[in-house]
């Protein structure tokens, strides 16, 4: 947070992720937007795991890789160096 004070958390647990922002981000990442990394990925079976995307993300939503940083302009997934340079961050 030192990096960026002027962003909001949401915990996307609890509050969840809204549909419209979601179906932005998917079309922009893709399948990198899952965690497959993750003990909830893990925790699913073939079948679960098979679900379109979407689905998935939407009654698993820890399963999205994180953060995902929303801008006026643009989405940025993770905080690796493209990241943090394209948000003055680094």
């Amino acid at each position: 947070m030192k990096a960026l004070p002027q962003a909001s958390l949401v915990d996307v647990r609890a509050d969840g992720v809204p549909d419209e922002l979601l179906a932005k981000a998917l079309a922009t990442f893709g399948d990198a937007l899952i965690n497959t990394r993750s003990t909830t990925w893990r925790g699913l079976d073939e079948v679960a795991r098979q679900a379109p995307p979407l689905e998935l993300l939407k009654a698993h939503p820890s399963l999205m890789k994180r953060p995902l940083i929303v801008t006026e302009n643009e989405l940025f997934l993770g905080w690796g160096k493209e990241t943090q340079a394209a948000l003055g961050s680094g």
